[in-house]
Order: C-alpha cells, then structure tokens, then sequence
C-alpha cells in the first residue's frame, strides 16, 4: 500500500490543566462540548484500527494525564500489538505516573519545552511554575529509563530560544528533539500576527540543516517545516556533499516533507478523523465509518495525495515531491488546502523562466 498509515495522534481528551497561546485545540480545564469518551470506545477504536493496520499511535490531548484511564487505553493498545506513545506538557508527571507509564507499555514519551528559561516557557504556557515542572518530569524519565523526545514550538516571541532549547534538550538527555514552527489553528490564530517571517523562516531551516549535520548524539528535525527538504536538498548540492538520507527518513516511495493524510492523521476527542493535528478539516469520523473506510476512501485524503491538484507556486516546483508545503497553513491561510505554503519564499525555476520569458525579469 502506497499510503499506509504509519502514525497516528489521537485526542483522547481535550481537557488540559495548561491554556497555551499556540494550542491547537485551544484546551483549557473546563471544555464543554467535547466530552471525553469511555474507555470502552477507546478499546472499540484500537479493534478497528488494528484490524487494517499498525500504525504507531501517540496519545495526546489536551493533555492525555488528566485521564485516570489513560494507562488502560496505552496497555491496551500495546496488548494489540500497537506500538503506543505518549504526548505530555510535563506538568503532572510524578514518580508514580512513569512506572505506569513503563507498566503500559509506552515506548516513547514527548515532553514540550519552548523556552530555555523559566520566565520564556511560562509566558508561551500561560502558566507560573510550568517550566519547572517540565525540566521536573525530563528527570523522573531519566531516573526511570523512560525515552523522551521534546517538541519545541517557536513564534516571534521566543524565536531567538531556538539555540538555547536545543541545547538545554540535549542537556536532559532527550533522544530526539523537534523545532516546530506554529500554523495558525485553534489559539494560534489569536497570535497571527506573531507568526515568524517567511524570511527569518528560511534562516532559521538554514541554520537547522547545518546544526543537523553536527550532531551525532540526538535525533533533530524540523515539524511542519516540509520545505526544510528543500533547503536540505539546495544545500548538499551547492557543498558538493552527498546527501543524507536520514534527513530524508519519512518516504512514501521517495522523501516528503508534509505528509498530512498520507502517512499520518489525527483523531480527535469527537472521533473526527483529520489529515493532520493542525489541519481543522475532518475526513470522516470514526464513529461513523472504519478507519479503513476514511483512510483509503476520504476524498480529502485522495485529494492530499494528488500533487498535480496543488496550486500556485507548490504546483510549479520542482521541489513538490520532497516538500509538498504545509497543508494546513495553505488551510489556515487561504481557506484552500490545494493552495501554495504561505511561508516559503521560493520561487519555482519553472515560474522564474515564465518571468523571464514575459519580459518580467532581466
């Protein structure tokens, strides 16, 4: 199968102790309207996926710690052969919770830190003593040999961290570490304006690629960033460097950068079935119809894994395979998923000598 499922992030609730100003959910303690499900349903969900495919499936929120079950769902999960994992702001990570977290077979957790400093982190969380107790639980995981991977999302606000996190992630002994830039869903539109540059953005891609190549102890990739692979692919060949194919890793017959509803999607609290966590759009919903049903038969999913519908400058590059744009940015941005990625700033060569050739550009 071409586009097989191989990750899913699953909202098992949409309560969150934290009420962060990126948050896609937009979480808070008290949601009305998104009720959790029972831990019946979650079991009846893990049967239908396991029936068509074993994805690696990470339990996510809100924040998923605020569940006295969420430990069952995990063992469950792993009872099925699932590799399950699990997505947590840190906050209520206890001595107790990691040996339930080993006895349930979680394989890899991810903590989030977005700033290097107490007074940056809190301010992005929107919550006094949040940083503490994250640095708290990056300790109780290496106390208790539990693998983690810290998520670090960046505006204008704190986009001058980015060094400074990355080396505090691998100061905590993180096996990987993500630089995410935020696309503005949920409580990220309320900070549109906060959003970093298509330039700075470049930079920033360029500043990653080479601090990639550096680093031998610790797994490090942009998120949501597909025209990293771009930038990548640019660089080797102005270096005359061979390329590395473990940037590269994600494939779906070849490198991708985004790949929203061709090899991941999201479900949500209500059972909604989307391309991606960022991506507001439902392609079905799972109380409704199989996982199967969605995954393979979705028009959205079919539309996403069709390049040649892509519109404006990610139709005409010659880049579309390896990067694809951000669907859910061209969503957010445009109201059109098919449009280009509103924070590149590349021009296709394929548009450049149309320029040229009107007589636009000497």
């Amino acid at each position: 199968m071409k586009f097989a499922p191989k990750w899913i992030a699953w909202e098992i609730t949409r309560r969150c102790n934290l009420r962060c100003v990126h948050c896609r959910s937009s979480s808070e303690m008290e949601i009305k309207g998104h009720p959790d499900f029972p831990a019946s349903e979650a079991f009846r969900i893990i049967d239908d996926i396991v029936s068509y495919a074993k994805p690696v499936v990470v339990l996510s929120g809100g924040e998923p710690l605020v569940r006295d079950d969420v430990f069952e769902i995990a063992k469950y999960g792993t009872e099925k052969g699932l590799r399950m994992c699990l997505a947590t702001n840190g906050t209520l990570v206890t001595d107790e919770s990691c040996e339930k977290i080993k006895g349930s077979g979680i394989k890899m957790v991810s903590l989030s830190i977005d700033g290097s400093e107490e007074a940056v982190h809190d301010d992005f969380r929107n919550q006094k003593g949040a940083f503490s107790a994250t640095i708290n639980a990056a300790r109780l995981f290496k106390k208790h040999g539990i693998e983690f991977i810290i998520n670090s999302s960046f505006s204008k606000r704190n986009q001058e961290e980015i060094p400074k996190v990355y080396k505090l992630a691998k100061e905590l002994g993180a096996t990987a570490w993500y630089m995410f830039m935020i696309v503005p869903t949920g409580r990220g539109e309320e900070i549109m304006n906060e959003l970093i540059s298509k330039e700075a953005y470049e930079e920033i891609l360029e500043w990653h690629y080479q601090m990639e190549k550096d680093e031998k102890d610790m797994l490090v990739r942009p998120t949501c960033a597909p025209h990293y692979y771009r930038v990548v692919l640019q660089k080797s060949k102005e270096e005359g460097a061979k390329f590395e194919k473990r940037t590269l890793k994600f494939s779906t017959g070849g490198a991708k950068g985004c790949i929203a509803g061709q090899l991941i999607c999201l479900i949500d609290v209500d059972g909604n079935v989307l391309p991606c966590s960022y991506f507001p759009k439902p392609a079905g919903n799972i109380r409704k119809q199989s996982f199967k049903e969605i995954w393979e038969n979705s028009e959205l999913f079919r539309e996403l894994r069709d390049f040649k519908k892509y519109k404006g400058r990610c139709g005409s590059c010659e880049y579309i395979n390896v990067c694809g744009g951000c669907r859910a940015r061209a969503y957010s941005v445009y109201g059109d998923y098919l449009e280009e990625e509103p924070f590149c700033g590349y021009v296709p060569v394929k548009m450049k000598k149309k320029t040229v050739s009107s007589g636009g550009e000497k």
